[in-house]
Formats: structure tokens, C-alpha cells, sequence
């Protein structure tokens, strides 16, 4: 079986890694890879026809200057998916780039079978985009539940496969002593983690606010332990934005010269850790809701970008948890609300009230019920679904 695949995120690289773990386990003999993807693609046998951080960029400012590259990289991956000429091509995530590159390539190979891994959020904007993607897409991979019938009203099969984030394994409560104990951070001392993004921009933007937030929260409570877990490619921007103060809080969780399991279980047990997490929008709360821990998240997009948002979104909430379980359990700020003094009071009540914080957390593991928790890994029915899909099953 020859698959190309592409992935243009960290975050679908993993899926994508999962993905080929999944069919590896299932196929008699290993298929054959071309593509674009990161380290846990290439894990499982990809060689990536170029960094896959030429695709990682978000927004529509971000984006522009970088349209001439991102055009060309579409044109010679839509001319290497026909000289393969697969038994299907799986996209991962990526829209933009990926169903380019599809349409491209269908252009010549008009029975070129099409996957897509995560489907696009029509339910939240721009609807059409589903009946547009069904014009290269023949199947879809969902990670929530809610998704496949969107996707096929607009004339594609799908299968929701579950979310990775539901079968993470969760800090041990060792994992978690041991983290406190680094730092210093006594029992029964509260605990603030803060997460203002995985981009330089995402920072520059979040950062000063979220520092704010974390004066007041330390002005009303001296005691207050504040960790910072570092994303690698922007530790190094975090201690100017965030300078400790006299107590020497926040401290860094930096993963930089460590195994990645390693960084990734230490990031874990400090989500666990959390009395209360004040977060960038994104995966994150799925995180923070699986590793049970209570949480307010507040985001600030580029201005041109965030006018696109105002205008095309169809839905009052961009907290996955409350989506997933519709509910408004966790506290947004976003737009005109992204401003210290409104977060800092929603983030000090999850601590200051203990039901709360209580109930905001049954929320989020009822959300990883729902995501696929206790059942076959994703990745693994992420691989079902593919055969089935190329009739290989």
C-alpha cells in the first residue's frame, strides 16, 4: 500500500504518527510513505520532502508575507502526490495547504482517493467550507463526536475516531508530589499555571496581560505559587515578559535538553498540579480538562484576523470543553473581555472557591468520556477508518 501523507502542525504530526502506528499494527506488511511531516511521522518511516515548519504559521497577517513560499511548496507537493500516484492521499489537518495541494493533484489524478484527518470546524464558521472540501475530500477523520454528520450533509463519508488528547496518560499522584517538591511548592500552597501560547506572536500579544493577571492574583494572595510551562521554540521569550518577583514567582517549566516523554510528563504533572490555569485558546483545555484541573481561558488575536473572527463565527463559546459537553463551564475572555481586570476576578474565584473549581473539573472529564476516553486509541481507529475507507478491510 503506498499512502502520501501530509501534516503541517505539531499537533497533526502526532496524529499523523499515531495514524501510521495504527496501520502499521494492522497491515500485514508496513505501506510504503512519501509526504511532509514532523518527527513522529518520521518515527514511523516518513521522510519529509521538507521541514514541516515551513506550513506552521496562523493567521491571515502571518500568513501573507509568506504566501509566494507557501504557493510553491503547494505546487511541487501536488506534483510529488502525482508522480506517486498513491493508493490514497491523507491530509492532516491544515486546510489551507492541504486541500490545495489535494485539488492540484486531483486536477491530474482524478481518482486519487482523498482523507482528511480533523475535520474543519464548520459548525463554528464558514459552513461552506464543507461542501467545498467535498469537492477533493472523499473521507473524513473526526476527533469530536459531533462532527460527522456535518460532514456528511455536505456529501462525504466520516468517522469520528475519537481525540487524542482522551487517551493521554495522566500525571501519577508521585509525579505530582515530585513537581511540587521541585519547586518548593508546600501543601496546601495554591497553585496558578500559566499558558499564554506556543508562538512568538501568540506571546507578544498574551503575555503582557496574563502577567498582569498574575500581579494582581500575587498582590491579594502572597502566597500563590505560579508555574509557567515553556513551549521550546519560545522559552527563551517567556522571562523578559514575565520576570519573577520577590518571591521568585513565576518559575520557568522549560523542556529545552530534555527527552521529549520527559517534557511532556512534566508538563502533565503541573497541569495536575493546578489549583487554576489561565490559558491560551486551543488543545490546551482539553489538557487541562483531562489532567483535571480548573481553568480560565482568555485569548487576543492579531487585529485583522480577530475583525475576520468577529464577522464569520457562528458560535458563543471557543472553549473545546464547553462545546463538547454544551456547557459554558469554563470562563472565556476574548475580543473587548481580553483585559486583566476582568480575567484576574474569574481566575481568583476557581481559587478562592473550592465547589466551584469541583464542578468545572466533573465538566472536563465528562468531556473526555465523550472525546473517546476508556476505548481503542485513536490512532488506532484512525487506521480502521483509513482501510476501510481505500477498501482495504
Amino acid at each position: 500500500m503506498r499512502l502520501f501523507v501530509i501534516a503541517g502542525e505539531p499537533s497533526g504530526d502526532l496524529l499523523g504518527g499515531a495514524l501510521l502506528a495504527g496501520l502499521r499494527e494492522l497491515c500485514a506488511a508496513p505501506p510504503r510513505l512519501e509526504g511532509v511531516g514532523g518527527p513522529a511521522m518520521a518515527a514511523e518511516g516518513l521522510a519529509s520532502r521538507f521541514p514541516m515548519q515551513e506550513l506552521s504559521i496562523m493567521g491571515l497577517a502571518e500568513v501573507l508575507p509568506r504566501a509566494p513560499s507557501l504557493l510553491r511548496r503547494i505546487r511541487e507537493t501536488a506534483d510529488a502526490v502525482v508522480a506517486a500516484a498513491p493508493d490514497a492521499l491523507i491530509t492532516i489537518d491544515s486546510p489551507d495547504f492541504c486541500l490545495r495541494v489535494a485539488r492540484r493533484a486531483r486536477r491530474q489524478l482524478p481518482g486519487l482517493k482523498v482523507i482528511h484527518y480533523v475535520a474543519p470546524s464548520v459548525w463554528a464558521w464558514r459552513p461552506g467550507r464543507a461542501a467545498k472540501m467535498a469537492r477533493v475530500v472523499d473521507h473524513v477523520l473526526a476527533l469530536l463526536p459531533f462532527e460527522p454528520p456535518y460532514m456528511q450533509a455536505a456529501g462525504m463519508t466520516c468517522d469520528f475516531v475519537g481525540h487524542p488528547v482522551a487517551g493521554e496518560r495522566q500525571a501519577t499522584p508521585g509525579e505530582v508530589a515530585a513537581l511540587r517538591a521541585e519547586f518548593g511548592i508546600a501543601a496546601g500552597q495554591p497553585l496558578l499555571v500559566l499558558l499564554p501560547g506556543s508562538r512568538r506572536g501568540e506571546i507578544a500579544r498574551i503575555g503582557p496581560a496574563f502577567a498582569d493577571v498574575m500581579r494582581r492574583l500575587r498582590a491579594e494572595r502572597p502566597d500563590l505559587a505560579v508555574l509557567l510551562p515553556a513551549a521550546g521554540a519560545v522559552a527563551e521569550a517567556l522571562p523578559a515578559l514575565f520576570p519573577p518577583d520577590a518571591a521568585g514567582w513565576p518559575r520557568l517549566l522549560d523542556p529545552r535538553g530534555r527527552p521529549a516523554p520527559e517534557a511532556e510528563a512534566r508538563k502533565r504533572a503541573a497541569f495536575a498540579a493546578a489549583d487554576v490555569a489561565l490559558a491560551a485558546s486551543g488543545t490546551v483545555s482539553l489538557e487541562l480538562a483531562a489532567a483535571g484541573a480548573p481553568m480560565v481561558i482568555a485569548y487576543k488575536a492579531n487585529p485583522l484576523t480577530e475583525w475576520m473572527i468577529r464577522r464569520l463565527v457562528r458560535v458563543d463559546t471557543a472553549t473545546l470543553v464547553n462545546l463538547v459537553t454544551e456547557t459554558r463551564a469554563v470562563p472565556e475572555f476574548f475580543f473587548d473581555d481580553f483585559s486583566p481586570e476582568l480575567i484576574a476576578p474569574a481566575v481568583g474565584a476557581l481559587l478562592d472557591d473550592p465547589a466551584a473549581a469541583a464542578a468545572q473539573r466533573a465538566v472536563g472529564q465528562r468531556a473526555m468520556d465523550l472525546l473517546g476516553r476508556g476505548g481503542e486509541p485513536p490512532g488506532l481507529r484512525a487506521a480502521r477508518s483509513v482501510l476501510e475507507a481505500i477498501g482495504r478491510r
